[in-house]
């Protein structure tokens, strides 16, 4: 998908004119599948959209194991950088699991866009509230669930993404572990066949 579609089909579309202005003022590149675009520690002043291709958020602790905390099948716009960096620091790494066409813009950049023009400035702040609750209902899942009920969950929020991203990441995601959602999957299909 192309910018210009994007932001003109998006639940907050963009009208044409201001959608078009907006397009212009994003660079995209094609990133290949095994890169990162953001490393969790180092600086990321970016803004990223997935047009096309998967990508994964994670965590890792000191001893280099990850948690995934996000899944980004395009077209989508990545967790903005206000909610996954501190102090110009990214606090996730963002790395491509499927070849990808990333859009990307400085966030300061944005923020002005975002000052000068309304409907920008509202596109993006719903962006933003998006995420905040795509991130509170992951909170709430991971906190009042049991693992049948999370992977429940799961599939009713993100309905593409158990064909699209590996088991393990997603039961990172759910807090299992890969042979517990193996076992519940498993489950599934022994009382489908019963």
């Amino acid at each position: 998908m192309d910018l210009l579609t994007f932001f003109t089909s998006s639940p907050s579309a963009l009208d044409k004119d201001t959608a078009r202005a907006f397009a212009a003022a994003w660079g995209v590149e094609h990133v290949e599948k095994g890169r990162r675009i953001t490393t969790q520690g180092e600086p990321d002043p970016m803004e990223h959209i997935i047009l096309d291709g998967r990508a994964t958020s994670q965590i890792s602790d000191p001893e280099g194991r990850a948690v995934c905390v996000g899944f980004h099948a395009g077209p989508c716009v990545v967790t903005p950088n206000v909610a996954r960096s501190r102090n110009g620091t990214s606090l996730v790494s963002i790395d491509v699991i499927a070849d990808a066409l990333v859009a990307q813009m400085d966030s300061r950049a944005l923020t002005e866009l975002m000052l000068a023009s309304e409907p920008i400035r509202e596109w993006a702040n719903g962006i933003l509230q998006q995420e905040l609750a795509r991130k509170a209902d992951r909170e709430w899942c991971l906190a009042a669930l049991g693992g049948a009920d999370r992977l429940a969950w799961f599939r009713k929020d993100f309905p593409r993404h158990e064909g699209l991203f590996g088991h393990y990441l997603i039961a990172s995601f759910l807090g299992i572990t890969p042979v517990t959602l193996s076992r519940l999957r498993g489950a599934e299909r022994v009382t489908a066949i019963d």
